[in-house]
């Protein structure tokens, strides 16, 4: 303290007295230097009452209360003052400072000015030299600081936070911010996002602050993609937001208040998390699912969500999840050979305790994923059937039948994903990029089907009566190597191709079931993400090297390597994995020409080989490195949304046999025709039923699930208020030692 009054004397250069009547409590003499000789309150020009009002900043870090009275009593009040003095009274933490200041605020509403707001401040040069950043009002500040009592203080006498405009807002006031200072503008909105996104200002000012949090979150992680200057401010400003949710929820003390929490939401977003409903006796979980929607990993990887989670997964099998490993593969195995008779079984009583049983989360998993493999093992034996009838397949005399028993399962999965979209909805259907693989994968299966289809009928319709005409000639008689590059039937094939192997990529999705593929599949597809970044660099640079080197060998016809653009691209791309001949480049004749080819040649080279691959794999390794640093939130947060999917309501019967009319589906169909013919008139019930957990006591109207909210915020300030206090001791204590140390 003493070495600030020290600069701020030699700043400001302070009279001697001044100083002595601020640090001694000399009122008389500090309301004499404040006064003329005639005992009026003298006129202040700029450069003075900048002094006066850094006295009145100096007396309130000193602690000087009959000092501050005397100042504020004397010097002319306006907003510079009030502003500063309060900033001062917040920065050293003096509640009864900032109660006093805000009473003198209270005294002088007739002069209409509004310290709430921080736009004044932007547009005032003339607070330029203040130490505190542009946009900091007493209320952000305090909020960064989290100072719960001078924030609660700050928000009763109504000092809000104005949320930021949007960044490509155009307003009158946004364009005025822009143009008289960008800086100014850009920190103002900074520090605004500093106190919202603050801890003390979420807990105090938020009907439901974990909601608050969330969605702050997402559009902090916005701000930073928008505003790419600041996106390590936003990004750590949204990290605060995420860890402030997380230590609510770990407030929670019973499972009551669990159960509450997560699955409510609020009356906002009710519509929006509710959109899909879950099997019967599944808690619908709201909360958490926003949570996931909103990509609050750290949400969602805590301990009491992963809980909940896990035990709904397993439903009344209480001891699935501390069995064995092998164990579990054995029913795993069961399941799958006994498919069809389990679902023959849940088609015919669905209620019945069997059909019960497949309808938990962990064995209606298993059931699909046998499906899946059964599918697979079906491409797989079309593959050796055509393998095993090659001269068929070769030729126009294949028979439909034989390599189309996978499009049973097609359909089935079409049906499947139809229902999908009924169930979700269109966009939070497509939100999923698992579903655009699926819906790119069955249009490719359909049109290499119907394409396979339209030669049976071309050959059909074309040659009625065994006509040898050329048409039905080439659509029944020609051989592989006479067929057009467009030929449907190769167009076909290729199609087919493609989509066996992206079929066998859909494996991916079950991995995260299990902890450590469930991480290697996460990392592969950060790795992907990588390399599809890379290849845009990549690209542009081969494209270069490209057009220069073929440019070269082009006027040469000595060179019957280079020259030809597919022919350079082909050696272009193998030099890169060092499968290619160097002395394609070589023209003994053509001196010039040979010398530049090379010079090219090497220079790509040492640019794609050593440096661009080589790029390549350290993005790689430190893309798997940062995964399995947080390899337990990213694998817990892959595993809830595969729980998630499986905990809806239907889709329990799994591919082919879904597409089976069910007397369980007709009964739906009945009884909703039904109601919708006997209770048109009658009242709409509520879309969403109220959550069982909310209810109200006799005492208050505030619903159970506010209560426990309220419960968590005052849990939370309680344990940030003695975190704080424990602080404080503590460095007294060590204050205490170094004075001690100091004296000796």
């Amino acid at each position: 303290m003493d070495q600030w009054r020290e600069i701020m004397n030699k700043k400001m250069r302070f009279r001697p007295e001044l100083l002595t009547a601020i640090q001694e409590g000399k009122i008389e003499l500090l309301c004499g230097l404040l006064k003329t000789g005639d005992g009026i309150v003298r006129q202040l020009d700029e450069s003075e009452d900048r002094q006066w009002r850094e006295a009145l900043n100096l007396s309130i870090r000193l602690g000087s209360e009959d000092g501050m009275d005397a100042l504020l009593q004397g010097v002319k009040f306006d907003f510079r003052q009030i502003h500063e003095a309060l900033l001062v009274a917040v920065d050293t933490n003096q509640p009864k400072v900032v109660k006093r200041l805000l009473d003198r605020l209270d005294q002088e509403k007739g002069n209409k000015m509004d310290v709430r707001s921080f736009s004044q401040a932007i547009f005032d040069r003339s607070i330029d030299n203040s130490q505190f950043a542009p946009g900091v009002t007493p209320l952000t500040l305090a909020c960064q600081k989290d100072l719960y009592e001078i924030v609660t203080m700050l928000t009763q006498k109504g000092h809000v936070i104005p949320w930021p405009h949007k960044i490509s807002c155009a307003c009158l006031e946004c364009r005025n911010g822009r143009q008289y200072d960008l800086l100014k503008f850009s920190l103002s909105r900074i520090n605004t996002y500093r106190g919202i996104a603050s801890r003390a200002y979420l807990s105090i000012t938020s009907e439901d602050a974990m909601l608050s949090a969330f969605s702050l979150s997402r559009e902090l992680r916005k701000l930073s993609q928008k505003e790419p200057e600041f996106k390590p401010q936003y990004l750590s400003l949204e990290e605060i937001c995420q860890e402030f949710a997380v230590e609510l929820l770990g407030m929670c003390r019973n499972q009551s208040e669990v159960t509450t929490i997560l699955n409510s939401c609020g009356d906002d977003q009710q519509d929006a998390s509710e959109e899909q409903a879950f099997e019967e006796g599944i808690p619908n979980l709201s909360r958490l699912r926003l949570a996931v929607n909103y990509n609050q990993k750290q949400f969602v990887a805590h301990p009491i969500c992963q809980q909940v989670l896990s035990s709904i997964w397993c439903g009344n099998l209480a001891g699935w999840r501390g069995s064995r490993t092998t164990w579990k593969l054995l029913v795993s195995v069961g399941i799958f050979l006994t498919m069809p008779f389990l679902c023959l079984i849940y088609w015919i009583a669905p209620k019945s305790k069997a059909g019960k049983l497949l309808k938990i989360p962990v064995i209606k998993f298993i059931l699909h994923s046998a499906s899946y493999m059964w599918f697979l093992i079906t491409l797989l034996g079309e593959s050796i059937t055509m393998e095993m009838y090659r001269d068929t397949f070769a030729s126009r005399e294949q028979n439909i039948l034989h390599n189309s028993f996978h499009m049973v399962w097609v359909v089935g999965f079409f049906w499947y994903e139809c229902k999908e979209v009924w169930i979700d909805g269109l966009r939070s259907y497509f939100r999923d990029w698992w579903n655009c693989l699926d819906v790119m994968v069955l249009s490719m299966y359909l049109a290499s089907f119907t394409l396979r289809v339209l030669i049976i009928f071309k050959g059909f319709f074309l040659c009625p009566d065994e006509s040898s005409s050329e048409d039905c000639a080439y659509f029944t008689q020609t051989v592989r190597d006479q067929w057009h590059q467009e030929d449907p039937q190769l167009i076909s094939e290729m199609l087919f191709a493609v989509t066996s192997l992206l079929s066998f990529t859909r494996l991916a999705y079950i991995l995260p079931a299990h902890e450590s593929l469930g991480t290697l599949q996460i990392s592969i597809g950060k790795m992907i993400d990588d390399m599809m970044r890379f290849m845009f660099i990549l690209m542009i640079i081969g494209t270069a090297f490209l057009c220069g080197i073929n440019n070269i060998y082009v006027p040469y016809v000595a060179s019957p390597q280079l020259g030809r653009f597919n022919e350079t691209f082909r050696f272009l791309f193998w030099t890169m994995f060092g499968m290619a001949n160097p002395d394609y480049v070589d023209m003994p004749q053509f001196v010039l020409a040979e010398f530049v080819g090379r010079v090219l040649y090497g220079i790509f080279t040492l640019v794609i080989v050593i440096v661009l691959l080589n790029m390549l794999i350290a993005m790689i390794t430190n893309s798997f490195q940062k995964i399995e640093d947080d390899a337990d939130v990213e694998w817990k947060f892959a595993r809830s949304k595969l729980y998630l999917s499986y905990f809806r309501e239907g889709l329990t019967m799994p591919v082919p046999f879904n597409v089976i009319p069910s007397p369980k589906a007709a009964f739906y169909i009945l009884r909703g025709i039904f109601r919708r013919i006997c209770c048109c008139c009658s009242k709409s019930e509520q879309k969403y039923p109220p959550l069982a957990s909310v209810v109200r006591l006799e005492d208050s109207q505030v619903p159970y699930r506010q209560q426990v909210i309220r419960a968590l915020i005052q849990r939370y300030i309680e344990s940030a208020r003695r975190e704080f206090e424990e602080t404080k001791r503590k460095g007294n204590i060590i204050d205490k030692k170094l004075q001690m140390f100091h004296s000796h």
